[in-house]
This record gives structure tokens, sequence and C-alpha cells, in this order.
């Protein structure tokens, strides 16, 4: 956004649109980039409404963002300007439409129009800020449960110390969609959390990749909104061609709408950059699950574990892979090594592995039945919904995945296309699910088309 040489008079404050300056009763009041063009827009159009969409046309003329970008300006602009509910003294909200500057301007010019915009996010203002993001990425590259935690405390120590570094706020919006897709936190609330922190890095630094990254994760996996997802992480890879979980996202984004094959393809961008990453292994055997190819997805969870001889999501991927192949005594022997590496208790296990040696798989479900369904409601109707599906109640079954639903399981988003699903595929039921969530309905030979 380009500025005439004016200086803009209101209340307290000036606006110098050549200097990119704003100043109070002559001292500079310090604003980043993007919210100083929020400012000039508005105040240019003193006394009208500016919508929405006129402000990401003229603050955002060459970058796919969301309009929540704007209230987050805004809201900081009004921290800055004093502008207190209810009384506001600058600033409108017009409910639905946009904003209106509010409060009397007197406009001068000077002499000499310089163009502005010092692009990108400001340095940090404290040394040890560099330092703790650094820390919270190496964290949060492990993909590892017990690290995710920690990542989010050192995103939080550089932010207490400079609540204005956009990096900071865009590890913490990785670090918050890993706690919510890892069920370390409720999802819903890892999820808001990520969405403000992306959308306050993007408003410092429109050009960060990691911020629509996780501002493509929240649209994703949260909120089902296939396209915007798709906007932002494919802006996201336009800024960062080599992005590790950009590239994975993607991938699996490609997948929940049905392109299994393009999502493999982006998952192997993704082992590009990162060949040592058991996470990177563990999608794309994830990416051979969703395509029904069973024998592959087991030689890639091996090599996670290689990798990774700790990680707790492979060895279930494992015993997955061995449940649709019809082996179940494999799949109960992985099973039961996954939930002893959660820390199962040893009398638990063997609970277990006595009732599948007296009735079979079925005894198990309906144990596992009987266990899952004193949880909260809605925390384990996923699961639930797999469960009386396989047992044939279909009934509760589908009770179960509608609960599921409603309270946004991001592990729905792969409804469409994820075998664990074929037990209900075949139900009337299944489609009006999937119509809930926008998904498309697939045939099985959609989902298994060779690459």
């Amino acid at each position: 956004m380009t500025s005439r040489g004016d200086v803009y008079a209101f209340g307290d404050f000036t606006l110098d649109a050549a200097e990119r300056q704003l100043a109070r009763d002559g001292r500079v009041v310090p604003v980043t980039p993007k919210a100083h063009d929020l400012l000039l827009a508005l105040v240019r159009r003193a006394g009208r409404l500016v919508t929405k969409q006129e402000l990401l046309d003229l603050v955002w003329p060459d970058a796919s963002v969301e309009e929540g970008i704007v209230a987050v300006h805004v809201s900081g602009l009004r921290a800055v300007l004093g502008d207190r509910a209810p009384d506001r003294r600058y600033i409108e909200t017009v409910s639905r439409s946009g904003y209106r500057f509010i409060a009397p301007v007197a406009m001068t010019r000077t002499a000499a129009p310089v163009p502005g915009g010092r692009p990108g996010a400001e340095p940090p203002a404290h040394p040890d800020v560099h330092e703790l993001v650094g820390v919270g990425r190496a964290h949060l590259l492990t993909a590892s449960r017990p690290e995710i935690p920690k990542a989010v405390a050192a995103f939080r120590a550089a932010l207490a110390l400079d609540a204005n570094y956009a990096p900071a706020h865009a590890g913490l919006a990785l670090a918050a969609c890993a706690q919510g897709e890892l069920r370390l936190v409720p999802h819903a609330e890892a999820y808001e959390e990520a969405r403000s922190a992306a959308l306050r890095a993007l408003a410092m630094d429109p050009s960060s990749a990691d911020a629509q990254v996780a501002l493509g994760a929240v649209l994703f996996l949260h909120d089902w909104n296939w396209a915007g997802a798709a906007r932002s992480l494919e802006r996201a890879l336009q800024l960062n061609p080599a992005h590790v979980d950009g590239w994975l996202l993607y991938g699996r984004l490609l997948e929940a709408r049905g392109d299994v094959a393009a999502g493999l393809a982006a998952k192997q961008r993704a082992l590009e950059q990162a060949p040592s990453s058991s996470l990177v292994h563990l999608q794309i055997a994830l990416s051979f699950w969703n395509q029904r190819r069973y024998d592959d997805m087991i030689v890639w969870a091996n090599r996670a574990l290689t990798l990774d001889p700790g990680h707790l999501l492979a060895r279930e991927h494992i015993a997955g892979a061995y449940w649709k192949m019809g082996d179940f005594d494999r799949h109960m022997d992985e099973g039961l090594k996954h939930a002893r590496s959660f820390g199962v208790p040893e009398e638990t296990l063997a609970a277990i592995a006595a009732t599948y040696r007296a009735g079979g798989r079925q005894a198990v479900l309906r144990m596992t039945i009987e266990s899952t369904a004193k949880a909260p409601r809605g925390a384990a109707a996923a699961h639930l919904a797999l469960l009386y599906g396989e047992t044939g109640q279909m009934d509760e079954a589908f009770g179960q995945l509608n609960d599921a639903i409603d309270h946004r399981d991001p592990c729905l988003v792969h409804l469409a296309v994820a075998p664990q699903w074929d037990v209900l595929r075949h139900d009337a039921r299944f489609d009006a699910c999937l119509a809930r969530m926008g998904l498309p309905r697939l045939t099985t030979t959609a989902t298994t088309a060779p690459l």
C-alpha cells in the first residue's frame, strides 16, 4: 500500500503517511506495518463504512488471507489508540459488515510523497527471543507427544518477552495445532488458540509460511473449510517451497478430498526435504492406508519405527494394517505393544489378552465398548462408531458418528477415503454424514486408484 505525503490529525494523534509514523502528542507510537496501512485506509475514508473486503483489498492486495485478520488488527489499533468499549472514539464496528472511522480528521499535505512499507517481520526486541523460538521449533519438529508441550512453553516464553515477534506467534500456532491433533488438550481449545496465534503472526508478517500452514491446519482439521485450507497451504508453499509441514498437510488435505495419488505425491515432496523424519515416513504410510495397500503401509510404518523406536503412532498403524488384512492375532500382538508403550498397566493388558484368547476379536470389541462408553459425551464418539459398526450395531454406530461430527473431531477429515470407515460405507446414512462435512462420496475404486 503506497502512501501520499499526507499528515492526518485526530484526537491527540497524528498519522504521517509519508513517514509511515503514528504519533501521540509528538511522541512516536509503534505500530506494525500492516496496522499502519489499515489505520491509514480507515482514516482516509473517515465517516463512511469500509467493508472487510475493501480493507482486505486495500491492505493485502497481493495476499490470500482470511478476513479474521482484519479484526485482529482493529483490536490492536484500538489498544494503541485507547479506544475502549462501550464509548468508542475512533473505530466503530458495523456488525457483519466492516468498520467506520468516527473521529473528526484534519489533513495537511507535505511536499514530498514517499513510498512506504518495510516488509516482513520486525526483529525481536529481546535477545533471548530468537533462542526461545529456536528451542520451540526443535521440540516441535520431533512430532513427539512429550515434546509438544515443551514447544508450546518455549513459544509462550518468547512472546512474554516480545509480544510483537511474528515468528513466535507462528510457532505457537503450529504447536497448538499439534496439541489438538495429539489430543494433549481438547481439540476445540487447541485450534482456537492456533487460529488466534496464526492470525496475529500474519497481521505482523504476511510472508510467514509457518503462520499460513497453521491457519491451513485450523481450516482443515477443525473448520472443515476445505477450499480455505487449500488456499492457505498453497500460499505457504509459494512462500516456502521447502516447508515440510506444509507439504504433509497439503497431502493430507488432497487425500481427504479424494485425490489419494496427489496426496502421496505431496508427501513425497516433504520426504525430499526431510528424509530422516519419522513423521514424514508415517504420513506416507497413511497414504498407503488410504489406498488400501496394507503391505506398503507396514513397510513405511516400520521405517518410521526404525528412525524413532519410541514413535507411539507407528505401531498403532501397523496394528491397523493387520486388522484390515484379517490377521487378528498379529493385530492383537501389535495392539498390546502399542498400549504398553502408552503406559497401560500390565494387569489391564493381561485382561485384554485373556479376553481375546477366550472369545476372539468380538469379545474384545464388546469389552472395549463397555469401557469406552464411560468417556464424556463426544470424547470417544468416533472410536465408538467404529466399534459399534464392527459389531453390527448400526443405529448406535451412526448415533456416535453424528455425535463426533457435532464435536468436529479432527480424526474424521478422512471419512471419505479411510478404510476403517468401510464397515459403515454401505449404509445410506454414511452419505448423509459425508454431506454434513462437505466431503465427496467416493467409490472404493476411486480411493484405490493406481499411482
